[in-house]
Formats: C-alpha cells, sequence, structure tokens
C-alpha cells in the first residue's frame, strides 16, 4: 500500500470509498467551528472535499496532503483558487509542520493497522500544544483491507496514551451506506 498501490486505485477508479461530497458527520463538526483562521491539516485527502467544503465557508489556512498524485489534481481542477503551496504531495509518516487542527476521514482505516501507534504518534508531532485530532472512524471489521476497521475500545487505548482528552462518539449524520457504523472521535492536546 504504497505511492503506486493508491495511484492504481485511483487511475482505475477502485474509489469506493469516495463519496463525491463532504463527511456529512465532519460538516456538523466544521459548523462548530467558530476560528476560521485555525491552521488545518487533512492528511490522506483523497478527492479533499472536505477541505471544498472548508475553504468555501472561509478557512483560508487549510492544508491537505495525499501519497497519490492524481487526487491532488482532481482537486486543482475543481478548487483553482486554493493555494497551491497548501496542497501536499507527499507521505505523511515523513511530514514537518505544526497544525491546530488534523481532519481524519477515510486516512486512517487505509493505512495498515500495524501503522496506528506511528500515525498517532504523527498527529500528537504535528498538533500545536492545545491542538485537536477530530474526524470519523469505523466501529465495525472488515474482511481484508483496505479499509481495516476497529472499535472504540481500540481506539480508545490507542489515543489515550498520548492525547490529554480523548472523546469518543456515536454518528448521527452518516450516509446510508455507513450509518451505524461510523463514530466521531476528538482528541486534544494538552497545552504544557
Amino acid at each position: 500500500m504504497n505511492k503506486a498501490y493508491w495511484s492504481s486505485r485511483y487511475k482505475n477508479q477502485q474509489t469506493g470509498w469516495d463519496m463525491g461530497e463532504a463527511s456529512r458527520p465532519l460538516i456538523h463538526l466544521f459548523q462548530k467551528i467558530e476560528n476560521k483562521n485555525l491552521k488545518v491539516l487533512i492528511p490522506g485527502c483523497g478527492n479533499a472535499y472536505e477541505a471544498d467544503y472548508l475553504y468555501h465557508i472561509g478557512f483560508r489556512n487549510v492544508f491537505i496532503m495525499d501519497i497519490a498524485l492524481e487526487p491532488l489534481n482532481e482537486f486543482r481542477q475543481r478548487n483553482k483558487n486554493f493555494p497551491r503551496q497548501h496542497i501536499l504531495h507527499e507521505d505523511f509518516f515523513k511530514h514537518q509542520g505544526q497544525y491546530d487542527l488534523i481532519v481524519e476521514q477515510t486516512f486512517f482505516c487505509a493505512i495498515s493497522p500495524e501503522l496506528r501507534q506511528n500515525y498517532v504518534e504523527k498527529c500528537f508531532e504535528l498538533l500545536k500544544d492545545g491542538g485537536r485530532l477530530m474526524g470519523v472512524l469505523f466501529d465495525r471489521e472488515f474482511e481484508g483491507g483496505p479499509p481495516f476497521g476497529g472499535n472504540k475500545n481500540e481506539y480508545l487505548c490507542l489515543f489515550k496514551n498520548h492525547f490529554e482528552e480523548v472523546s469518543i462518539q456515536n454518528c448521527y449524520h452518516s450516509i446510508k451506506p455507513r450509518a451505524g457504523s461510523e463514530i466521531i472521535i476528538t482528541c486534544d492536546k494538552a497545552i504544557s
């Protein structure tokens, strides 16, 4: 599951995870954020519909990242005014930067479960003090993968070792095919 794998999935239109719009649960979370100056990262963004949404409601400090170039090019075509320097074609695990908010949408379930601890550590590293990781995770198992599933208890054990506060809640705004199988997670980094 490297750059070639994901590029191939986009080239062959094997993108069953792509809803063609921003995640409804995330839209509900975004609507509660008052500070539109936050520096936001969306790793493993795919076609980045969440970035479309954020940018169009006034967030101007949004960065998207994917290891595959194809979805980033697609995003550029749809969003000619989005700052090019905010479109990052790179490996999340090698990225350097500091963010107020990291948005999780389908990236966590796409990486191999052996990398989940690395994912948590990298998110923690990339967040500023007082920063937040928030997003949608699957609360179900899958045969094979990706996607790779999981459950609330697993996630709580994984994230609570790094973040001061971890909240996992039922998701009430999922699209019909995902109803009952998604949860909302927010993880707050302490202010030192």
